[in-house]
């Protein structure tokens, strides 16, 4: 046998996941066996086909002649006995466990005893799958990442009942396809899903919680953690019901608050509101938005910068590039019409802020950073409470700016931060005064569930950061991440938020803290 060992792979249903993963299989040079329930959905399945295959040939990737020799070799039908001489078949079916069932039970009587039979599934258990067949051991997820035919990812999942062979063949058939296989055991959610959905289900909480706008939090996850799209974009693209069923599936085994299905995702989904594929979700697809106003300033203001350090040297550098005259002492701030304190601990900026404002004209923005949780302590240390928002730059040396207004903060005020801002050439969003604001916030719990994957040993550092940028697109992985940002910034952050919170989930993992005081990174 070629390509693994396996030569002739079936596969059960041909939706557009379905048909991707038989196109690969057939590019592969592979003979494959396409499965559908009736001639209807069999035309629909050779429609996927066709159409996926012609998008190549108009954008030069195959020739006329490659698509033929490809779709010749998928023997289309919806007979389960055509299945009978595979060495492979791979199920496809909607993420329903009982239809999964179903449909292993038929494989169990009609494929040969050696052959592996193998889940698409996304997010339910490998395990109560293989249970109910008669040859648990030959039993694999194999979890293919849409679209099958562009994306690099494949979860390879064994049981405890799975024998090493069968799971060894199958990773080595993904690798001679191109793909990169990661190894992993059975958990719902697998690593990319697992680790995707809780970040996603906790926007989608920030946006009921009225924490910040959806697109303000689509706009600090694109500008500020530099993801492909943001959150509401992604599960408006991926379909709410999916994401949906793979929460539920999640927190079914996991007990997680953070996998526990927003309200606000829940009504979305049973109002029929399933994002692009109904024309309408987080947004409303068929009527899309107008591009929001330019916020910029008309002149360069005159900014202050309190403090020492790479922040401290980030904003005055930001300043000066856009044209900003820029004041670094106390005592000459005078004319300024923002000052950012951007001192390296809490306690050193509530000095400086108090020191400064004797000196301040009336109406001059007063934008903190050092704050470790949340920013109003700082604004009534200050004595000018109205006059103060809390600022973060997720990346010192990025172009996101998140402002955040206090409970004393006056009105009018975050209004003139973010023109300031603005016309230092700075993208402004808004939320409110909560440790994290928004980057963080959403950022440093989902690496917290890297880290704690991790520490589990569920997966290795180079799997888990392979799922996210393979599988999910993220320029890098999550255990890169926090290496880059630094574990400690982590471990702080995380312990602002579950002091605000006391969400169990949000404490920081063993692992982090204990490399933390070692001070060794996680590779």
């Amino acid at each position: 046998m070629t390509s693994g060992s396996f030569s002739k792979v079936g596969v059960v249903g041909l939706g557009t996941m379905g048909a991707g993963i038989a196109e690969v299989l057939a590019r592969g040079g592979l003979a494959v066996v396409g499965i559908e329930i009736n001639a209807d959905a069999l035309a629909r399945g050779r429609g996927h086909l066709e159409s996926s295959t012609g998008r190549a040939v108009k954008r030069g990737r195959l020739t006329e002649d490659a698509q033929r020799e490809i779709l010749d070799r998928i023997a289309l039908s919806t007979d389960f006995a055509d299945l009978g001489d595979c060495d492979l078949v791979i199920e496809a079916v909607p993420e329903r466990l009982d239809l999964k069932r179903t449909v292993f039970a038929e494989l169990d009587r009609v494929c040969r005893a050696d052959a592996v039979l193998a889940t698409n599934t996304s997010s339910l258990s490998v395990t109560d799958i293989a249970v109910t067949t008669g040859r648990p051991d030959k039993i694999v997820g194999v979890h293919f990442f849409n679209p099958a035919p562009v994306m690099k990812l494949v979860e390879v999942i064994r049981t405890v009942r799975t024998e090493p062979q069968a799971a060894e063949r199958v990773a080595a058939l993904v690798q001679s396809l191109g793909k990169t296989p990661v190894s992993i055991g059975d958990r719902a959610g697998f690593v990319a899903n697992r680790l995707l959905f809780g970040y996603l289900n906790q926007a989608a909480g920030m946006l009921e919680s009225g924490h910040a706008t959806r697109d303000d939090i689509d706009t600090a996850m694109t500008a500020g953690a530099g993801l492909p799209m943001g959150p509401f974009t992604l599960m408006d693209l991926i379909g709410l019901d999916t994401c949906l069923e793979v929460l539920e599936a999640i927190y079914a085994e996991s007990r997680d608050r953070r996998h526990a299905p927003s309200p606000l995702l829940r009504e979305l989904v049973t109002a029929g509101l399933l994002g692009r594929k109904t024309g309408r979700g987080f947004y409303d697809h068929a009527n899309p938005a107008a591009p929001a106003a330019d916020a910029r300033a008309a002149a360069a203001p005159v900014v202050g910068v309190l403090g020492t350090g790479p922040l401290a040297d980030a904003v005055a550098a930001r300043a000066d590039r856009a044209g900003a005259q820029v004041r670094t002492s106390a005592d000459g701030l005078a004319d300024c019409d923002l000052v950012v304190e951007a001192a390296q601990d809490a306690e050193t900026g509530r000095a400086l802020l108090a020191e400064a404002t004797a000196n301040l004209k009336d109406g001059t923005v007063l934008a903190v950073t050092s704050a470790a949780g949340q920013a109003v302590e700082h604004a009534v240390a200050s004595g000018r409470p109205g006059d103060v928002v809390g600022l973060r730059l997720p990346e010192p040396d990025g172009d996101l700016a998140e402002i955040a207004a206090t409970v004393a903060t006056a009105p009018g005020t975050a209004d003139r931060a973010a023109a300031l801002l603005a016309a230092l050439g700075l993208t402004t969003v808004r939320c409110r005064d909560r440790a994290g604001f928004i980057v963080d916030a959403l950022r440093f719990p989902y690496l917290n569930d890297a880290a704690a994957m991790l520490g589990a040993g569920y997966a290795g550092p180079d799997a888990i950061d392979a799922a996210m940028t393979l599988g999910c697109g993220y320029p890098t992985g999550p255990i890169a991440d926090l290496d880059r940002l630094g574990l400690d910034r982590a471990v702080g952050a995380l312990r602002a938020l579950h002091a605000e919170t006391r969400e169990p989930a949000l404490a920081p993992t063993p692992l982090l803290v204990e490399h933390v005081t070692a001070g060794r990174p996680l590779r």
